[in-house]
């Protein structure tokens, strides 16, 4: 009897016991439901009807105040921005303006430059900060990010100031010359002279123009919209005999290889417009009696295979301080050579443009003293090529392929063993040839130098 009291009295402790823990773990379960979160440190419940909703569409960055300056509501922007930490304002400038607000009513608006969260280091974020009374007890603060803006205004400043100074340099030209021949008339040779001076400084004015033309058309249109499968020799050729005056007259020679049945997909026209940049940049920088060289193959890529032209010249070739901004408008690594050879600096900028509005890309590679390859990468017309193998009764080979590059070695790259070559290894101008196979290979064997040995079927200028 005993026993069966001291059972009975255990399972009533053990049940006593269970309800407690059942209880507490009930408790502690509504306190992690109540407790604040990211978006909303306390409830929703003291937010205006439908506030909620329109805070969480708009692309400003939100924040919501009571009247403790406690944040009741805040967008995932505002905690990317930096903006709350810690369940309050983090910005000091922004609190007094919420505070003020709140004490007269009044809306507040001022922009402001902020550190970047987590480093003290890198360009200031410039945010547009509006404060407005929600309610009688709340304020709503809106943050508005202008890094992007401002970065984008100043390159059009830059750019309206460099336009304005290229078109003064020749347009004042023109007017000296014009008073200098009118002080000359009775001079006949000065009268000639002048002339032919006022040839060239308007020739220098209508290329400046064109340009800037090109470089908007470029900047604006969707190459998309008038593509077609461009081949790769008729464009090189066209580069070559945009160039093919001026290479005679320095003696330069111009070589081609590679070309035969590559095709890439875009505009016809841009296309053209870049490669005779390149082209006419290698000829203007190279010394007379030196060769420039014009490389074309397929390489293997995750996305589908890429058609690289290599422009490659025995110039003066571009230091690495000047390497990253050779891209950018009206930048020139050597003004007086550019405008001796009537360069307006902006053929690398349209040929930047054009490379990535194809979904390509150009790359330089280059030393002092040795001379520069730019590389243009652009994907291929795959279509044309798949069509051309069904007819020809063969499978999607790789053909042959070109490398390019300074040395003496194989394959392609510049150097002399090192992998410095613009996305290659190896050292040497050379390329690779070989039949077709069923598979497509994704390397090149050697071919002759296109800089030093002839080419088994060249184009070779003049």
């Amino acid at each position: 009897m005993d026993v069966n009291a001291a059972v009975a009295a255990l399972a009533a402790i053990a049940g006593v016991c269970t309800g407690v823990i059942a209880m507490l773990a009930f408790r502690w379960s509504e306190r992690d439901q109540a407790r604040p979160t990211r978006t909303s440190l306390h409830t929703d419940a003291v937010l205006p009807p439908g506030v909620d909703t329109v805070l969480s569409v708009l692309r400003s960055s939100a924040v919501v105040l009571d009247e403790s300056d406690s944040v009741v509501k805040a967008s995932s922007a505002a905690y990317a921005l930096g903006l709350v930490r810690g369940g309050k304002l983090a910005v000091e400038p922004m609190l007094n303006m919420a505070r003020d607000t709140r004490r007269d009513g009044e809306i507040r608006q001022v922009e402001l430059d902020l550190p970047r969260r987590g480093s003290g280091r890198g360009e200031a974020l410039a945010v547009s900060a509006r404060v407005a009374p929600l309610g009688s007890r709340l304020v709503l603060l809106l943050v508005e990010d202008l890094t992007e803006a401002r970065r984008i205004e100043a390159v059009r400043r830059d750019f309206v100031a460099n336009v304005s100074h290229e078109l003064k340099t020749p347009t004042g030209a023109l007017s000296l010359l014009s008073e200098a021949v009118m002080d000359a008339s009775d001079d006949p040779e000065a009268v000639t002279r002048f002339a032919g001076r006022m040839q060239i400084e308007a020739t220098r004015l209508t290329n400046l123009v064109q340009e800037l033309i090109d470089l908007s058309r470029v900047q604006n249109d969707d190459p998309l919209e008038d593509s077609e499968p461009v081949r790769v020799e008729e464009l090189v050729a066209e580069a070559i005999d945009r160039s093919r005056h001026t290479a005679s007259t320095k003696q330069i020679t111009m070589a081609s290889g590679g070309a035969a049945d590559l095709y890439v997909w875009g505009s016809r026209g841009q296309l053209a417009a870049a490669l005779g940049n390149l082209v006419e940049n290698a000829v203007n920088y190279s010394p007379a009696r030196t060769r420039v060289g014009i490389a074309a193959r397929r390489v293997a890529a995750p996305g589908g295979d890429l058609i690289e032209i290599a422009v490659t010249d025995q110039g003066i070739g571009i230091s690495e301080k000047d390497r990253d901004r050779i891209f950018e408008r009206f930048y020139r690594v050597d003004p007086a050579r550019s405008r001796a050879t009537g360069g307006t600096g902006l053929g690398l900028a349209i040929v930047k443009h054009v490379a990535a509005s194809h979904g390509g890309e150009v790359t330089v590679w280059s030393t002092e003293g040795q001379g520069s390859t730019f590389t243009l990468r652009l994907p291929e017309a795959g279509a044309v090529r798949d069509r051309r193998s069904s007819a020809n009764g063969t499978s999607t080979g790789s053909g042959h392929g070109h490398g390019y590059g300074h040395g003496d070695g194989s394959d392609h790259g510049h150097g002399d063993g090192s992998d410095h070559g613009p996305g290659h290894s190896g050292s040497g101008h050379g390329s690779g040839s070989g039949p077709a196979s069923g598979s497509r290979a994704s390397s090149t064997s050697p071919t002759p130098d296109l800089m030093t040995e002839p080419l088994p079927a060249p184009e070779v200028l003049p």
